[in-house]
């Protein structure tokens, strides 16, 4: 097994850390069948990445053991981003190598610099990946790790853009979905909602991201069990918002 390192991670504030703790906790609620779970948006850029990376730091905080696999194949922002570092020499293979029958699933899985966080790196990307996805050497892999893992969490594509989140999610047992505030139009989330439910795959809960929140809005978070969280560390705080309640179930759509 290789090692790879996550040189950055934007600092969350205790709002953004507490929001985190409460998905992840949701999550734990969810049942024993439920290992696999995908993380998808309805367009690029709504933190999903984020969310993701930030999901896996907390579940080996509090002890667990969880992957993450990088499926965006066609356009992934984990490496550069949270700037993974590779050891020297290694040849740097992932998931599209395994897919393309280049690697095996021990080739492709990764130690991370976080006690019991492994990762599966994107490998190279393509610009078209669907029939690799839609292989069985997929769900074989999320097979294998779920059998070594408390958790496997699935970095998917946006599903408003192309098909390859629902051909991902029949390989999962839940999907969240994570929606950017005042980003995303009603029929968009509507859309990508029917198209994930086609798959089979339940929808646990989304994820309310980027939400911008005042002194009012935080005494909620205390009061009334409203969870908020920096987004990515920008100047202007944004914020994430659950909206899966006990069992990760609340709100299903």
């Amino acid at each position: 097994m290789n090692d790879v390192t996550i040189a950055r991670f934007p600092n969350l504030s205790y709002a953004g850390a507490e929001a985190i703790n409460t998905l992840c906790t949701n999550l734990s609620f969810s049942g024993e069948g439920t290992k696999k779970v995908m993380l998808t948006s309805c367009q690029a850029s709504e933190g999903k990445s984020f969310i993701s990376m930030n999901i896996m730091r907390t579940l080996s905080k509090l002890g667990k053991k969880v992957a993450l696999v990088d499926a965006d194949i066609r356009r992934s922002m984990i490496n550069s981003r949270f700037g993974l570092q590779y050891e020297a020499g290694s040849e740097r293979r992932g998931l599209s190598h395994l897919l393309a029958r280049m690697a095996s699933e021990e080739d492709v899985l990764y130690r991370t610099n976080l006690p019991g966080a492994y990762m599966v790196p994107v490998g190279r990307e393509l610009s078209n990946p669907l029939p690799l996805l839609s292989s069985p050497r997929f769900g074989r892999l999320l097979d294998w790790l779920a059998g070594r893992m408390d958790c496997v969490l699935v970095d998917a594509p946006p599903v408003g853009a192309v098909i390859d989140a629902a051909e991902i999610a029949k390989s999962c047992d839940g999907i969240l979905i994570v929606v950017a505030y005042n980003s995303v139009r009603r029929k968009e989330l509507a859309d990508a909602v029917q198209q994930l439910r086609q798959t089979g795959c339940p929808i646990l809960g989304t994820v309310l991201n980027r939400v911008e929140f005042d002194s009012y809005m935080s005494k909620k978070y205390y009061y009334k069990s409203h969870y908020y969280g920096n987004y990515e560390g920008e100047e202007k705080p944004g914020a994430a918002q659950s909206s899966a309640g006990k069992g990760a179930r609340t709100r299903k759509k």
